[in-house]
């Protein structure tokens, strides 16, 4: 079935459309919560909020990129889940995530956030346009994701260290670009 389907079986009201979408994407959604929580029940818990959150948001919201959007929003709800958890000093998978882009990004701190925000996604996407295929899909593929260097070096037929180097130049080249832009680190 394919995307456009599943959306109308929301707009329907059909309940079909919570097994459809996990039929097509539950494996995807489970590796994303995974790769931020290890942990099984805060992944399933994750996913399957995912699917309330789109069954409330479907009507009226009709997303145009039905994979990524459902990848959006169990990242948001996963990496919530793991700042909750860092209060009770578990650890986990995004700690790593953040930790490796913390010297790229600027602070989360201020009241003019969300305009900071916004400014840094368009630049990310811009950054991100420029890099090659190769070196874009290994930041993808580890910054979004949430995948292991080695997941990634698997998933790309390469070796591990080939993943390391690319994404230490990918990070120094990304602070570069985001001082140029003038988005302070």
């Amino acid at each position: 079935m394919d995307d456009g389907q599943i959306i109308d079986l929301y707009w329907n009201r059909d309940q079909r459309a919570v097994r459809e979408t996990d039929g097509k994407y539950g494996k995807l959604l489970h590796s994303i919560a995974w790769n931020l929580l290890q942990s099984r029940e805060d992944s399933e818990e994750c996913v399957n909020d995912t699917y309330l959150r789109a069954w409330n948001t479907i009507p009226p919201t009709r997303p145009e990129a039905f994979r990524t959007w459902l990848g959006q929003i169990t990242r948001n709800l996963s990496l919530d889940r793991w700042k909750n958890r860092k209060a009770e000093k578990r650890g986990g998978g995004a700690e790593i995530l953040l930790g490796e882009l913390e010297d790229c990004l600027p602070s989360q701190a201020g009241p003019e956030r969300v305009v900071e925000e916004q400014e840094l996604a368009e630049a990310l996407n811009i950054f991100l346009r420029g890099l090659s295929l190769e070196s874009r899909a290994m930041f993808l593929r580890r910054y979004w994701y949430g995948q292991n260097v080695a997941e990634v070096a698997e998933a790309l037929g390469c070796g591990a260290g080939k993943v390391k180097s690319s994404l230490f130049r990918s990070r120094k080249a990304l602070r570069a670009y985001l001082e140029q832009e003038g988005i302070t680190v």
